[in-house]
């Protein structure tokens, strides 16, 4: 009789031990089930929207770097198209960035184009200012304009406007930054002193940043260009560092119809692969032209120093080459000469 009273509290015990794991494992085995599900109807999503940005060059584009194993450049453009500024066909670009990888060393080197810089555009067969490079030719006459700027070739391109940056910046909830000076700048609808930012380290929401990326009323189109910098590193920063997959979903949502690329979703995941191998050791280095300012016919420009662009050019060629690399001009800070600001040939600054 005991033994019996025995195995039935052994029994229930056991019961209630297996209602107990249940109740413990259905909601994470939910949980889990749910982030599946979610994780891929995220990658439909991304897939979605990244075949919906693709655009590829016509010409181009035949062959491919495989962005997991070989060296392979990106040309990033930032263009302003402002409902306000209503441009269309003929739009500006507003920002040049070129980037070289290393696939082996998981290194990137990165280099702003003043967007008044005073080069040969191909397909206009004449200089002119680089921003107009996209106006007269779009995507193909920017790259062909950069490529014969550095005599390097350029496998790929990503373009965003202004409502995807600041979208971005404002999917990952900020980025920290340094703002260099007390800031009074216009927002993204151009309204004149709407953005005012102070002196110091801070986190900046979307149109903080960009207020704080177009600027160049305090200093000038190299320092410009070197805060653009700055900004991307802390975009890259703060997206690696991202944890919550809700997050991902406002960054596929941020992008939408305003990014244009001739990056495949594979290639994108690649890109992400490079950036998440490197297990925080990804290693970003700026390089700075140099120039000085000039005016033909009354209107600005700025010349390119040739040597900062020859040494440099080289320091790309061989980075893409996987060559270790030490060039003679002073890109740092200190060595990026002095420039002021200056409106636009049609009186926009």
């Amino acid at each position: 009789m005991t033994n019996k009273r025995t195995y039935r509290k052994k029994q229930k015990k056991k019961k209630r031990r297996k209602r107990i794991l249940l109740w413990i494992l259905t909601p994470i085995l939910l949980l889990v089930l749910g982030a599946t599900c979610y994780a891929s109807f995220l990658m439909h999503k991304a897939e979605s929207v990244i075949n919906k940005s693709y655009e590829e060059i016509k010409g181009r584009d035949q062959d491919r770097p495989n962005l997991k194993i070989d060296n392979f450049s990106i040309l990033f453009i930032g263009i302003d198209d402002s409902r306000s500024r209503n441009f269309k066909s003929d739009t500006r670009s507003d920002a040049l960035m070129l980037a070289t990888f290393d696939a082996k060393k998981k290194s990137v080197k990165l280099v702003s184009i003043p967007r008044d810089s005073y080069v040969y555009i191909p397909s206009e067969e004449r200089r002119d200012k680089i921003t107009h490079a996209h106006a007269f030719g779009g995507v193909k006459g920017t790259i062909e304009t950069v490529e014969q700027l550095f005599d390097i070739q350029i496998d790929y391109y990503v373009k965003m406007n202004f409502y995807a940056f600041m979208d971005v910046v404002d999917a990952l909830g900020g980025i920290e930054v340094e703002v260099p000076y007390n800031l009074k700048e216009k927002d993204s609808e151009d309204h004149h002193n709407a953005i005012v930012l102070k002196k110091g380290w801070q986190t900046l929401n979307g149109e903080q940043a960009l207020a704080l990326a177009r600027t160049r009323k305090l200093d000038n189109d190299i320092e410009r260009g070197k805060r653009q910098q700055e900004i991307l590193k802390a975009i890259i920063k703060k997206a690696s560092s991202v944890r919550s997959i809700t997050k991902y979903d406002d960054l596929l949502e941020a992008i939408g119809d305003n990014m244009k690329t001739n990056l495949t979703f594979d290639e994108m995941k690649s890109l992400i692969y490079y950036a998440t191998s490197s297990e925080g050791k990804l290693n970003i280095e700026s390089l700075h032209l140099q120039g000085t300012d000039d005016y033909i016919d009354g209107v600005y420009y700025y010349k390119l120093d040739e040597q900062s662009v020859e040494e440099i050019s080289q320091e790309l060629k061989n980075h893409l080459q996987g060559l270790d690399t030490t060039t003679s001009t002073d890109n740092s800070d200190s060595g990026a000469s002095s420039q002021t600001d200056h409106a636009d040939d049609d009186g926009q600054p």
